[in-house]
C-alpha cells in the first residue's frame, strides 16, 4: 500500500535523521543478509536499495551474504540430498563445489547487479580472493565446513577506500588451496571485527529477541553481554537463537562497536535501525 506524504512531512522526517545521518557518515557498518530473509524478491531489491541510500550519504556499507536456501534448491535439482548436523550443512567436495558456484556465482553476482541498478557501486568477492577468509575444518564430521582462523581484511578496505560497497560471499580457504563452507554469521562477525565496524547488523526471519518466543510484542530492544548470559542461563535464548548470539558475542570480542539482531523480513528495518529514534530488533552491547 502507498502513503502519500506532504513535502513538508518529507522534510521532517529528512530532518529527523540528521543526526543519525552524521552519526554513521564515513563510519563502517556490515550488514549480514541471507537465508530467508533473501526469499522474497520485492524485499531483496527494497533491502538493496536501502543500503545504495546509506552508501550515497556517505556510510561504508560492507554486505555479508549466504544462500543457504538457493544451495539446497540447486542440491535438490542435481538429485543430492542435503544433510545437517547441529544446524551445519554436512559438506563433502561435491557439496563444496556447489557451494561455491551458488554463493561466489548466482547469488554475489545478483546482489551486486541489485545494488549497480539502484544507483550503487558494488563489487563482488569471495572470502577465497585475497585470502581474506582463512580457515580449517570445523569438524570431521561436517566435511568441508570451516572454522575461521584469520582475516586479511586489506581486500575489504580497498573497496571501500575507492568508493565502492564490497559483497562478499562466504567461502573460504586454506594454505593448501581447499574451500571451505563457512557459517555466514560468523563470517560477517569476523570480518566486522578487522574492519573495527561501527555497528553489525544481522538480519534474520524474527523480530529479535523475544522473552517469550511465541509473542512478538515481548522484544528485548537492548541487551548488554552480561544480560545475554543470565538471558541464555535462563533459557530465554534457545535453539538456533543460541548460535547467532554467539556470534554476536564474537563479533564484540574482535572489536565491533555494537550488534543487532533485526528482522529482514520488515521493509527498511535497516533505515529503522540506523536514522531512527526507536531503531528496530535487539541491540547488543558490551
Amino acid at each position: 500500500m502507498q502513503i502519500d506524504f506532504s513535502n513538508a512531512e518529507r522534510a521532517e522526517v529528512l530532518h529527523q535523521a540528521l543526526p543519525y545521518i552524521k552519526r554513521y557518515v564515513g563510519r563502517i557498518v556490515v550488514i549480514k543478509y541471507g537465508g530467508n530473509a533473501m526469499i522474497n524478491e520485492a524485499l531483496k531489491e527494497q533491502v538493496m536499495g536501502d543500503m545504495v541510500l546509506l552508501h550515497l550519504i556517505g556510510v561504508k556499507v560492507v554486505l555479508v551474504h549466504g544462500g543457504g536456501p538457493e544451495i539446497s534448491d540447486l542440491m535438490a535439482r542435481l538429485g543430492k540430498k542435503a544433510e545437517f548436523v547441529d544446524g551445519l550443512r554436512v559438506t563433502d567436495k561435491e557439496t563444496v563445489d556447489i557451494v561455491q558456484m551458488v554463493l561466489s556465482g548466482k547469488v554475489n553476482k545478483t546482489l551486486v547487479n541489485l545494488l549497480e541498478s539502484r544507483g550503487g557501486h558494488a563489487i563482488g568477492l569471495s572470502g577465497m580472493d585475497g585470502s581474506l577468509i582463512e580457515a580449517a575444518v570445523k569438524d570431521p564430521r561436517l566435511g568441508y565446513v570451516g572454522r575461521v582462523t584469520k582475516v586479511n581484511i586489506k581486500p575489504v578496505t580497498d573497496i571501500l577506500e575507492n568508493g565502492y560497497i564490497p559483497v562478499i560471499s562466504t567461502v573460504g580457504c586454506d594454505k593448501a588451496g581447499n574451500a571451505y563452507n563457512i557459517n555466514g554469521d560468523t563470517a560477517a562477525a569476523f570480518i566486522a571485527g578487522a574492519l573495527g565496524a561501527e555497528r553489525l547488523i544481522m538480519m534474520t526471519d524474527i523480530d529479535g529477541i523475544l522473552r517469550d518466543k511465541e509473542d512478538s510484542s515481548s522484544l528485548i530492544p537492548e541487551m548488554t553481554t552480561e544480560e545475554v548470559a543470565k538471558l541464555t542461563e535462563g533459557g530465554v535464548i534457545s535453539g538456533g537463537m543460541i548460535p547467532k548470539v554467539e556470534c554476536c558475542l564474537e563479533a564484540l570480542r574482535e572489536g565491533v562497536k555494537n550488534v543487532v539482531i533485526l528482522d529482514g523480513r520488515v521493509p527498511h528495518s535497516i533505515l529503522m535501525e540506523l536514522l531512527t529514534d526507536e531503531g528496530a530488533g535487539t541491540w547488543i552491547h558490551n
